[in-house]
């Protein structure tokens, strides 16, 4: 009886999987390419229902190998789809109507894995096998279990290090014949394109050795010897110095804060340098060797070499730094067809720096370079330079950490005035345009720089900007910051600007007269006392007349508007009375009557002093406190901070003040002064000086 009914089932199962077939009406090429479906037992029991992770694992794993058949033979194909009304019984369901789960069919077949048999029954997709998540389970519910080791942090560039490689000790090239030699170059190139790991100061010590010999070999050899400079060598030695130099920049060791600053932070070294070092050097002297040939070399120090160069100006080592600006210079002299890419390119990196960034390591080193370019331009300038000046240079001024590359650029800026004085109107109203505000120390900087401006300017172009120009300087006496005070009366002790003051006096001096008047007095600092009156005796000195006119202007001046407020005062206090007779007397319940402020004081010509007298009395000696007066009885002037001036302890060295206590300084950053660092950057030597320079740029 259950042998009949087992029967009857299997014949209705097949009945309605026909008619279902029939409707879904599946395509011609699915049907013959489908697997053929595997026998049922109908004598052993159908599988329990397991979890969808466990099913999907037995159905990978079993994709993988090939399954027994009834009658012994194997099949490259996997388990193939069950109809769904037998997958329907094989699951306890309360409603009849609900659709069957999917069935995910996995096979090796290329077939299997088109779109149009990537489907179920139903003719939805089928679901992709999950990994396993087995390994998660034993872990506590609320945390991330973590896999594996976290990765070390990385304190050198990120170098792709090869996998772990004994290299050889080479025989020397002295020891081998010169036949052979060209071929041992190779080699040696060879074993130095291995790198290693230097986060690990202990690992691999043998290789690192037997790498820095060959390089010192490599370097002596190739500055030695002639003609072994061949075509075969040009490729080697560029993909050496690729693989040892190019890598990804870390991130800078203080991302969010404020940027690097020389004179309180240190810099963090390269630990690979050992090696670097070598290798920058080696390639200068391929590049300035008499052999060397820019046309066969053309093939490989191309605009990507260039570009991927100009990628670590950005390393934190100032080292390197410098061993870049030097590579840089002598690719940009050798190559002349690189010439125009290279300036493009820094002119990127400077866009980048200005609206996007503001923060790059290597800003100062490119302009050193540019520096020596603008040295050699042809004249008259191109257009494309006078862009460079004023759409790059010019806009560098507003970064805030300007001190990092400020003598470089205001170089730069020097150099295209000598070349062309017709810029010096644009160069002055554009620094002008940038002028800082509220950062005093900056505002020194543009006072410093103007100075060097004015120093080559023309006196054509000098009237041309005078009064724009003097109007920020007497915004600058006026400052109560000390440093911009006595940095802007500095230009009176510049000869040469003197003489174009003397030229335009009458225009300067109602200009400056103001403030210098106001500060001859008001000032806090008695140092910008002193170089008040010397400024004033100067110009009285140079044309009395014009001066006598200047204070009488100024007198009547004082004597308008200390006038205007009293009749301003007045007619205040008119309007009041006129109000009150208005109301007759009678004000509003909650009206609170104010007394009337103060009137100013009255006119009077005698409050104004005549300059001419306290200066003919040399009132510059004024009497001064005793609390002011040093041991000496000299007066005790406040400083400017040295800045980069100040002297740098020894290392190892303990300081301390004659009271004997220690000496405080201010440091920003809270690394300790490590000795290591500050003997490696003392050890340090640029070729510059040593590798002979390229001819003239232009």
């Amino acid at each position: 009886m259950k042998g009949l009914k087992k029967t009857l089932l299997r014949s209705k199962s097949q009945d309605s999987s026909s008619s279902k077939n029939k409707e879904s009406k599946p395509s011609a090429t699915a049907v013959a390419n489908a697997a053929p479906a595997p026998i049922l037992n109908s004598n052993k029991p159908l599988p329990q229902p397991t979890s969808a992770v466990a099913s999907l694992n037995h159905l990978t794993n079993n994709s993988h190998h090939s399954l027994p058949t009834s009658n012994g033979s194997s099949t490259r194909s996997a388990v193939s789809s069950i109809p769904a009304p037998n997958a329907d019984r094989r699951y306890s369901a309360p409603d009849r109507a609900t659709p069957a789960p999917p069935i995910v069919v996995v096979s090796p077949d290329a077939a299997a894995e088109q779109p149009d048999r990537l489907m179920d029954t139903a003719g939805g997709p089928l679901t992709p096998p999950r990994a396993n998540l087995n390994r998660l389970r034993p872990g506590p519910k609320d945390t991330i279990p973590m896999v594996g080791k976290p990765p070390r942090k990385q304190r050198s560039s990120r170098f792709v290090v090869t996998e772990k490689v004994d290299i050889e000790r080479l025989p020397p090239f002295l020891e081998t014949p010169p036949s052979e030699r060209p071929q041992l170059f190779i080699k040696k190139l060879h074993q130095c394109a291995v790198l290693f790991d230097f986060n690990d100061t202990n690992a691999e010590l043998k290789g690192k050795q037997i790498k820095t010999q060959t390089l010192h070999e490599m370097l002596e050899y190739i500055s030695t010897q002639r003609g072994v400079i061949t075509e075969t060598i040009y490729p080697e030695v560029v993909k050496m110095f690729a693989t040892n130099l190019f890598r990804s920049i870390p991130p800078p060791v203080n991302p969010t804060g404020d940027a690097f600053d020389p004179e309180e932070d240190e810099p963090v070294l390269e630990l690979a340098w050992p090696h670097l070092k070598i290798v920058y050097e080696f390639f200068l002297r391929f590049v300035e060797s008499p052999d060397f040939n820019t046309n066969l070399a053309k093939r490989y120090i191309d605009q990507n070499f260039v570009l991927n160069l100009l990628e670590l100006f950005d390393s934190e080592d100032p080292r390197e730094r410098d061993f870049l600006k030097t590579t840089l210079h002598r690719i940009y002299g050798k190559f002349l067809n690189l010439r125009a890419p290279i300036r493009r390119s820094i002119n990127n990196v400077f866009f980048h720096f200005i609206y996007e960034t503001e923060r790059h390591n290597g800003i100062a080193e490119l302009l050193e370079i540019l520096g020596s370019i603008i040295n050699g331009f042809a004249l008259p300038l191109k257009e494309e330079h006078k862009t460079f000046l004023m759409r790059v240079l010019i806009p560098l001024h507003k970064v805030k950490s300007l001190s990092m590359y400020h003598p470089q650029l205001a170089y730069c800026v020097v150099q295209f005035l000598e070349k062309d004085a017709a810029l010096a109107e644009d160069v002055v109203l554009g620094l002008l345009k940038f002028w800082p505000k509220v950062n005093s120390p900056k505002e020194v900087m543009f006072l410093s720089e103007m100075e060097e401006v004015l120093d080559v300017i023309d006196p054509v172009e000098f009237q041309k900007i005078q009064v724009p120009l003097f109007q920020q300087l007497a915004r600058c006496i006026n400052s109560q910051h000390f440093q911009v005070a006595e940095r802007a009366l500095m230009y009176w002790n510049n000869e040469y600007i003197v003489n174009l003051m003397s030229d335009n006096l009458a225009v300067i001096l109602p200009i400056v007269f103001p403030a210098l008047y106001a500060n001859s007095r008001s000032h806090w600092n008695r140092t910008i006392h002193g170089m008040v009156y010397n400024a004033l005796k100067l110009f009285m000195e140079i044309n009395p007349d014009l001066f006598d006119d200047a204070m009488q202007q100024y007198k009547q001046r004082k004597l308008e508007e200390r006038q205007h407020a009293v009749d301003r005062y007045e007619e205040w206090q008119n309007l009041r009375e006129k109000a009150l007779k208005n109301c007759g007397g009678k004000l509003p319940p909650n009206f609170v009557d104010h007394l009337p402020t103060p009137p100013p004081p009255p006119v009077d010509d005698a409050d104004i002093m005549d300059l001419t007298i306290d200066l003919n009395a040399v009132s510059i000696d004024a009497e001064v406190p005793l609390n002011e007066l040093d041991e000496s009885g000299i007066e005790r002037v406040p400083m400017a901070d040295p800045g980069l001036d100040r002297p740098f302890p020894e290392v190892g060295v303990e300081h301390s003040s004659p009271g004997g206590a220690h000496v405080h300084s201010r440091r920003k950053s809270a690394l300790p002064v490590d000795p290591t660092v500050l003997r490696d950057l003392q050890a340090h030597k640029s070729l510059e000086d040593t590798v002979a320079p390229s001819s003239a740029m232009r």
